[in-house]
């Protein structure tokens, strides 16, 4: 019988290694197990349906939040003082997006065309599209602007076509109208007599190119030959450089088209992208760490030196002409419209800029830019992009329609574009990139700790049955003396 436990216990006692030795190999596997999954699901594939389906057509809840700065002081502006704003949002609309004309090509890229589209959402609006605004003039005080080194006489012309077509330097219009086009007579009359001078040949609004449209033909790295490539930008429009900007380096087209990115992710890591709409590569910056709704995240957040001039910063020169720290000038892709990109409420931009403007309060929590990254699979998790137009803007001599107005860059709305994962496919992400590797992990250190369990306690079992068996003999041995 004491044999039998003996044997027994040796049994276990091999058990409990090899036990110990699978829980010791999953945790080196595992790891490798998971990237390997992790590789397969990420490149951009039809047969990776989950994923494949996320990239083609975004499913889940994306906004565009505009908030406009309403001129409160339009005719002291005209004399000279100092604009004096009242923000008015959000008007937020549901963007969605859609790929077409998908064509995968030998070489492991993909081309594609984005359309998207938005509609008005009531319900997260402070008001209707209905709603009154008065932002300053772009065709007018652009305009006056933009030909303010042309001959003193071509100014008075101009002019007097802008009192022709009842043109004044401020518009006092409807959400709707300002962001999706108004009828304009002086409109009709450019695109009849000067066609391509304007960027639209109907109705004139700030975002009216944005709707229904598309960010151009993207081809991509499908991730294919190398998973380090997933999603980068091959080229835009035909194009592996852009002809906006002043050197090599601003010229680049960087990252991805600003939605996924590859995966593996360090704190080391940046963000880079290719934004169409502002004409050139921004590149985000490791910030810190969290998680949504139990996924762990890295939060990507914007440098200071994203719009900083050429003179704080050195590599931005090729951006220039300059003006104040954190403005980006995008007149040279924008008809050469004295129009420049900032962050909201010159957040991150030099002091004077917010001093030119009454009733602006820059803050990181509303107006900071984020992207928050599942850093395993290079999926945006949480996205908040912001972004300020604004317009130049000042006295030109022969266009009377500038009056008296202080040389100010003059903020007219910003809009923050934002989603979230959510609903089935949050469920899906977490089962999938959470739940199950925390499953995987924890039975690496079961089997470790049960098999260690299991070698002493059947350790023990042999010590003492050998013992008991060791003693057995002796008393029997002992028995025999005696007699």
């Amino acid at each position: 019988m004491t044999m039998n436990k003996s044997r027994v216990s040796a049994g276990f006692i091999v058990l409990g290694v090899l036990t110990t030795f699978f829980g010791i190999v999953l945790v080196f596997v595992g790891p490798i197990i998971i990237n390997d999954q992790v590789v397969k699901n990420t490149i951009i594939s039809p047969s990776n349906e989950l994923s494949y389906s996320m990239w083609k057509d975004l499913p889940v809840p994306f906004f565009m939040s505009v908030y406009f700065f309403n001129v409160l002081n339009p005719q002291e502006v005209l004399n000279g003082e100092k604009p004096m704003v009242e923000e008015r949002g959000p008007y937020v609309y549901r963007k969605r997006f859609q790929k077409e004309n998908i064509t995968f090509h030998p070489n492991g890229t993909v081309s594609y065309i984005e359309y998207r589209s938005y509609y008005f959402d009531r319900s997260m609006s402070v008001g209707n599209e209905s709603d009154i605004v008065t932002i300053p003039n772009m065709l007018v005080l652009g305009a006056a602007v933009m030909l303010q080194d042309m001959p003193y006489a071509l100014r008075l012309l101009v002019s007097a076509t802008f009192k022709t077509f009842s043109e004044g330097p401020f518009l006092t219009k409807t959400v709707g109208e300002l962001l999706w086009g108004y009828d304009s007579k002086l409109v009709d009359f450019l695109n009849q007599y000067l066609p391509g001078m304007l960027p639209t040949s109907g109705r004139f609004g700030l975002f009216v190119e944005f709707n229904n449209s598309n960010t151009g033909l993207f081809t991509v790295h499908t991730g294919k030959d190398d998973i380090t490539k997933v999603h980068k930008v091959d080229s835009w429009n035909g194009l592996r450089e852009l002809n906006y900007w002043r050197t090599p380096q601003c010229n680049m087209i960087n990252g991805t088209a600003g939605q996924m990115w590859p995966p593996f992710m360090t704190k080391e890591s940046t963000l880079p992208f290719y934004s169409p709409d502002v004409c050139r590569s921004m590149e985000l910056v490791y910030k810190q760490s969290g998680n949504m709704k139990g996924i762990p995240s890295y939060r990507f957040v914007a440098p200071k030196t994203l719009f900083a001039n050429g003179t704080d910063y050195t590599p931005n020169e090729g951006f220039c002409p300059c003006r104040q720290s954190g403005l980006l000038n995008v007149s040279t892709c924008r008809h050469n419209s004295p129009t420049f990109i900032s962050h909201p409420h010159f957040f991150n931009g030099d002091p004077v800029l917010q001093d030119f403007v009454l009733g602006l309060h820059p803050n990181e929590e509303e107006h900071g830019l984020f992207i928050d990254i599942h850093p395993l699979t290079g999926i945006p998790l949480n996205v908040s992009v912001r972004l300020q137009l604004n317009l130049y803007m000042k006295k030109v001599s022969g266009i009377t329609e500038t009056g008296k107005i202080s040389e100010v860059v003059m903020p007219m709305l910003w809009f923050e574009e934002s989603g979230y994962i959510d609903g089935p496919v949050l469920t899906t992400f977490h089962t999938n990139l959470v739940v199950l590797p925390a499953v995987m992990e924890y039975i690496q250190y079961i089997f470790i700790a049960l098999g260690l369990v299991t070698i002493i306690v059947a350790s023990l079992v042999h010590y003492k049955a050998k013992a008991t068996s060791k003693g057995q003999v002796n008393g029997s041995r002992g028995e025999k003396y005696h007699e």
